[in-house]
């Protein structure tokens, strides 16, 4: 079981910022590359008033600050230089489908509205690389709940139409015992969904969202070791009842510990792998090479990580 693909996190509000440029991310792309890394995912192209590139959309209806540096098209570069896919991901208002609003009355227009005019602007600024291969819809959630189905439907049509058929990701997670805030020490809670109840909403969403969305990669570390394989075994059933292609988000950061958020121990990576290979998932996406797997993290035990990841696929 290899990580096939990996988000791009610039746009982050609970890890820290490594201040790259395009030197630094150019020998980045060299080390994924050189573990069999063939997909990037940008995780999101702006939250709230941050954004990846000087957008136009965001710039004047979120008034978004505007960037010392066009990342969008240097990734789009360096996925082009290294023959790698390259994945869009959308706006996160970090306040429309957040709400009260969105949640109660259902109000998802505003989130949808201002990503379908930034898909247009995005598409008509970079769609000429031959590296752009699909979009990646960042809002993530973990249950039935508000217009999720909608959303997504809408969006990730709206992203296929104008394109002309790319194809669309989603990065769940499962409401599980390990699904707390970041801005808490705690590790785990006693509240969590149970696998029957995943299950039946999951299959509602899907329902309402094939043929809008393509790829849908579960995050890995919101349940325990021991629950993992289940909830996996019932993602790659519920994907291939409706025909959806189902990876796995195998995170490399560790959510055991109190200091959030560190590089995952090589033993943890490596059960959740193997977990999600007995589950019948052949492709795996991780949150996140550059911060917690690159050698030139600002963490030194991302290198070390790195080192055993690599042994592990060289293996014979």
């Amino acid at each position: 079981m290899k990580i096939k693909a990996t988000f791009l996190d610039e746009i982050s509000h609970d890890i820290p910022h490594q201040n790259w440029g395009a030197k630094e991310w150019d020998a980045d792309f060299a080390y994924m590359k050189a573990v069999g890394i063939e997909m990037v995912v940008l995780i999101r192209s702006g939250y709230k008033r941050w954004q990846t590139f000087p957008s136009k959309v965001l710039t004047k209806s979120e008034k978004c600050y505007t960037p010392p540096i066009d990342l969008v098209e240097l990734f789009l570069t360096l996925s082009d230089k290294y023959d790698m896919q390259f994945y869009f991901g959308l706006y996160d208002s970090g306040r429309y489908w957040e709400d009260k609003d969105f949640w109660e009355n259902g109000n998802y227009e505003r989130e949808v509205n201002v990503n379908m005019e930034l898909i247009d602007e995005v598409w008509k600024k970079y769609g000429h690389h031959k590296s752009f291969a699909g979009w990646y819809l960042s809002q993530e959630c973990s249950r039935n709940n508000g217009k999720i189905i909608e959303m997504f439907a809408t969006l990730g049509k709206y992203c296929k139409e104008i394109s002309g058929g790319l194809p669309t990701l989603i990065s769940p997670y499962i409401d599980g015992k390990k699904n707390i805030s970041q801005y808490t020490s705690e590790t785990t809670r006693n509240e969590a969904v149970t696998l029957e109840s995943h299950e039946a909403e999951w299959d509602q969403i899907f329902a309402g969202i094939q043929g809008a969305v393509d790829i849908i990669a579960f995050q890995d570390g919101h349940v325990e070791y021991d629950e993992l394989v289940d909830f996996l075994i019932i993602n790659k059933k519920l994907c291939d009842k409706y025909n959806l292609q189902c990876w796995t988000n195998s995170e490399t950061f560790d959510r055991d510990m109190p200091i959030k958020f560190l590089p995952i121990k090589w033993e943890k990576l490596k059960l959740k792998l193997e977990l999600a290979a007995k589950a019948g998932i052949e492709n795996a996406i991780t949150f996140e090479f550059s911060h917690f797997m690159s050698p030139q993290s600002s963490y030194m035990s991302a290198g070390h990580l790195y080192n055993r990841y690599k042994e592990y696929i060289d293996a014979p």
